[in-house]
């Protein structure tokens, strides 16, 4: 099947939300990004102090805080040592469902608690339980060591569901970014190696292919936040060789055949880098036979999940990514 195919199939089960098709990008986040220093200037800092004042700045949004029932961190073993995890257990009676989740940042930023209020919300929005795992990030760590320590947080979750209030027989994966790689690649790794059956596969403007020559990546190369050349920074950080780009459990893309896989909820942005290659996924897994809804948010830069406080589109996907977990555990 042809490109061209493709993306006509996708029109069938295509949504945008507005339903506009055309629309700028919202005025408020012109003015944050014009505020803000740029990604592509920090990129070229030290890791560490990149690290540093990336995360200050995602810490310095405004919160929904959304109410949980408990937040517990721990640590699970893994195959290179510990990993800390973060569990967010929702109100009402357990046993909970659980939802394997990796954190954005381009495997190389951000943490738990960059991310705390995106699970907050997706805990309380679909009354299941979040673990967050603050996997080991690149360039220290590289491909396909974030990967193997999210699948080890899924197997954990497998065998020791019990003890933490959780449901083994309800698993799900989601992430943002760099951690919709994350859990696109655990759906294929544990499709492939016999491990836990998942229920859903939630990829927030996932990053699924190395290649940056799309439409999307072209027309908001610049201006948007995440731009082309801090795309290319984030995988040559990533990637151990420049082989791994052709790896499917790091370009989920490139995979030969998505059959098997769980149910997708995919969320992309009008104004991102990855928008193409995300959509492109979902045509490839409804090619496969694979159920998936597919919403592009319209007026969004990359990030948007995360500005819930402020924009009613961000609590539009979170609420989306609730009832479809609701619906997926049901």
């Amino acid at each position: 099947m042809t490109s061209a195919m493709i993306y006509r199939d996708a029109l069938e089960y295509f949504n945008t939300y507005p339903e506009t098709k055309i629309i700028p990008l919202d005025p408020r986040l012109k003015a944050a990004l014009d505020a803000e220093p740029s990604v592509s200037l920090l990129c070229q800092l030290p890791v560490a102090e990149f690290r540093a004042a990336r995360e200050r700045m995602m810490l310095a949004r405004p919160r929904l805080n959304e109410p949980v029932a408990k937040v517990e961190n721990r640590t699970i073993p893994g195959p290179v040592g510990e990993i800390p995890i973060r569990i967010y257990t929702p109100q009402g009676q357990g046993p909970f469902p659980v939802v394997i989740f990796a954190h954005g940042g381009g495997w190389v930023v951000g943490n738990l608690e960059t991310h705390d209020d995106i699970c907050r919300s997706f805990c309380y929005r679909s009354g299941s339980m979040i673990l967050a795992v603050d996997y080991r990030r690149a360039p220290e760590a590289r491909f396909p060591i974030a990967l193997e320590e999210t699948y080890a947080a899924l197997r954990w979750v497998a065998e020791h569901a019990g003890e933490i209030g959780g449901d083994a027989t309800r698993l799900a994966v989601a992430g943002d970014s760099a951690g919709g790689n994350l859990a696109a690649a655990v759906a294929l790794y544990s499709r492939d190696q016999g491990g836990p059956r998942l229920s859903l596969q939630v990829l927030i403007y996932p990053v699924v292919n190395y290649g940056f020559d799309t439409a999307s990546y072209y027309q908001n190369a610049e201006g948007y936040g995440l731009t082309r050349d801090v795309m290319i920074y984030f995988w040559n950080s990533y990637l151990s060789s420049p082989a791994d780009a052709d790896n499917p459990y790091a370009s989920p893309l490139q995979a030969k055949d998505l059959g098997g896989l769980p149910p997708a909820l995919i969320l992309t942005a009008q104004y991102d880098v990855l928008r193409d290659e995300g959509e492109a996924y979902a045509a490839r897994l409804r090619q496969a036979g694979v159920p998936v809804r597919l919403t592009r948010y319209l007026e969004m830069n990359h990030g948007f999940i995360g500005l819930g406080a402020v924009f009613e589109q961000s609590r539009r996907g979170l609420q989306e990514i609730g009832e479809a977990l609701q619906s997926a555990f049901r």
